[in-house]
């Protein structure tokens, strides 16, 4: 029998809801697009399949500049959290980043019922088995793919993303014990794995872990060292004040969550937790530290011939900066102890996942390490942990759009690129919905800079590097990281958003209304002076700061380390101004000479960003250039010498002689 056909022919068909997925078909849908979502299982849209946590360095960056673009992650964070906490505070600003303990269910919740109110966007259960190229035709509303479920059904789209997780021929680990599982309990993706393969896409095999679930109730917490959040409003999402109070939010689903505003975490926790993060701002649960004992490292020595990663029977390789606890054990044989902590899963459930302790030990052996611990003497572990192996593309599939160079119009997004973690997946998920939506509208695709965004950087590694581990996304990966920083994310991306159709111009307006006060106000404190009189010292010190002992700027007096702007208000009588405007304020105040010279570097490399490599170029034809650059150069095709100069392998040298061969071809 013909396959069923459905008669809608969608813009955009997103494959997976995992956080590239909803991230993806959101901004496809916003942007007009006819968009379809599909996942494998509907109640496990925007599921934290392992730490529910969101953020921390570099990853905090990436959720902030996935808001300003209109993206989900940070908002549904916003309503959802158990605790949030700003990392690094005693540090600079280009290293602060904030981080979050979602509530597990709340959360995957809050992102099914608003992918449900999205306007354009259709949401099927099924899983998919082939997506079949169709010929180009000269029509551009013609579909350009065919995609078939595993039940049959045919659906016609114009452009596909591709996010399928850990799913692609997964297989699940513990000890002895070996399945076939995208993840615990869910089928892997085999037959989509074969059609990749068919399409000749070449793959590489990933792996991933997760820890030991432990019941709260078997818990010593007097044995534990509580780690409280923040008592300070910190937010993922970007929120806009005037003088008259908060601004209505843009999004009717996702109204602000200010103080006076609905609370989605509410009523008293499960009643085993023995404290409650003294908050009047949000409810908070705090985590709890703990620390491996000589017991415990000496049970994983013992046992490392039933390892399944030092035995042979995991033949992925898994992220360096993540490993498991048998790899800390043997990597770090000196060492006599390893922190963990106890983060709560949801406001009123019982189950902590215990971060710091992946493993794919055989389940008898982590039973009595975990015993091991003073602390958990007791735990009953309601999960065990496990590792996940799974199919990647392999590097230099992929353009810096996302969009597959063998066959245009399919995008990949998540952990089919190579990388780990949420926030990796949904910074591409955004980035190639957006470039799905502009391919079939006829748009100018959006390309974001290392120099824009760590979005820029996370792309661009993926484009120019040769991914082996899982990769994950850190503040050294971005060299312009001081102009990359979290409060100005939405300056940054924002206006681009607004440009797109992903946010609406009442968003738009109150970030140019912020922009306009920040340029206001550091032109006036730059041409304020100050002067040592006795009066004015008098104000200084009344504020709580230094006596001027010579002229100067009220620019220089905020540069001082120690220098707030409430200080500087009440001594000079200054505006009165909102805290987004003063954390910008400050930061270019005391920071401006670094700044200044960072963006010289910038101006300096987007000259070569500017440099297009003709697709015409022959560089195996090219006299004088290595071999090995010719082999790297035809591998990952580069767009620009910007590109070109940061694959491994190409020396200054064979940028020069590359150089001089498009001059030659022009």
């Amino acid at each position: 029998m013909p396959p069923f056909t459905h008669s809608t022919i969608y813009d955009v068909a997103v494959i997976g809801a995992g956080h590239a997925g909803c991230e993806a078909a959101t901004a496809a849908a916003r942007m007009g697009s006819r968009t379809i979502l599909f996942t494998i299982d509907l109640d496990k849209i925007g599921h934290l399949s392992c730490n529910p946590s969101i953020g921390g360095p570099a990853k905090g960056h990436l959720v902030r500049e996935i808001d300003a673009l209109g993206g989900l992650i940070g908002r549904i964070t916003d309503r959802t959290f158990i605790q949030m906490r700003l990392l690094n505070e005693s540090k600079g600003p280009a290293v602060q980043a904030t981080r979050a303990q979602a509530d597990k269910r709340l959360y995957a919740q809050v992102m099914k019922e608003y992918l449900e109110a999205q306007a354009n966007l259709d949401i099927r259960q099924a899983m998919i088995e082939r997506i079949v190229p169709l010929t180009p035709s000269s029509d551009p509303q013609a579909p350009r793919f065919h995609i078939y479920t595993h039940t049959g059904s045919l659906i016609a789209a114009r452009a596909v993303v591709l996010t399928s997780g850990t799913f692609l021929r997964g297989r699940a680990i513990t000890g002895e014990a070996i399945w076939q599982a995208g993840r615990a309990g869910e089928a892997p993706s085999v037959a989509l794995a074969d059609d990749l393969a068919q399409l000749g896409f070449p793959t590489i095999r990933l792996k991933t872990g997760t820890p030991p679930r432990i019941d709260a109730r078997s818990v010593n917490f007097a044995l534990t060292e509580p780690q409280h959040g923040s008592l300070t409003p910190i937010w993922f999402g970007h929120y806009y004040q005037d003088q008259s109070g908060w601004l209505p939010d843009d999004d009717e689903h996702l109204p602000a969550p200010h103080p006076e505003s609905h609370r989605w975490i509410h009523g008293r926790p499960a009643p085993i937790y023995p404290v409650v993060t003294p908050s009047t701002w949000h409810p908070q649960l705090p985590c709890y530290q703990i620390h491996t004992t000589p017991e415990f490292h000496q049970i994983i020595r013992d046992n490392l011939d039933r390892a399944p990663m030092f035995s042979g029977v995991i033949e992925g390789t898994g992220p360096r900066y993540c490993p498991s606890i048998e790899d800390k054990i043997v990597r770090f044989a000196d060492k006599e102890r390893h922190q963990l902590y106890l983060e709560p899963e949801g406001w009123q459930s019982n189950e902590m996942y215990l971060q710091g302790c992946n493993t794919s030990l055989p389940e008898d052996v982590q039973w009595q390490m975990i015993r091991s611990i003073p602390a958990l003497a007791n735990a009953e572990l309601m999960r065990v942990g496990y590792a996940i192996e799974y199919d990647a593309v392999a590097s230099g599939e992929i353009r810096a759009t996302l969009e597959a160079k063998r066959l245009p119009r399919l995008f990949l997004a998540g952990q089919i690129n190579g990388t780990t973690g949420y926030e990796e997946a949904a910074a591409q998920g955004i980035m190639a919905g957006i470039n799905a939506a502009c391919a079939v509208q006829g748009r100018d695709p959006l390309i974001l800079q290392r120099d824009q965004a760590y979005i820029g950087v996370l792309i661009d590694d993926l484009v120019t590097r040769d991914i082996k581990e899982p990769y994950r996304m850190f503040t050294s990966r971005a060299e312009h990281r001081l102009l990359l920083r979290g409060d100005n994310a939405d300056l940054r991306l924002t206006p681009i958003a607004a440009e797109l159709g992903l946010v609406n111009a009442r968003r738009a307006n109150a970030v140019a209304n912020r922009q306009d006060l920040i340029t206001h106000h550091a032109d006036q404190l730059r041409g304020m002076r100050v002067f040592p009189s006795a009066a004015t010292n008098q104000a200084l010190t009344n504020a709580g700061m230094q006596a001027l002992s010579r002229e100067s700027t009220a620019a220089e007096l905020l540069a001082r380390p120690e220098a707030r702007y409430q200080q500087l208000q009440q001594a000079l009588a200054l505006d009165e101004l909102t805290n987004n405007v003063i954390e910008t304020l400050e930061i270019e105040m005391k920071y401006g000479g670094y700044l200044i010279k960072q963006q010289r570097q910038v101006d300096r490399a987007a000259r070569m960003e500017r440099h297009l490599i003709p697709a015409t170029l022959d560089v195996m034809a090219i006299s004088g250039l290595r071999n090995e650059a010719k082999q790297v150069l035809s591998r990952f095709k580069p767009a620009t010498i910007g590109q070109a100069s940061r694959l491994a392998g190409i020396t200054p040298a064979d940028v020069s002689v590359l150089i001089l061969a498009i001059e030659k071809q022009k």
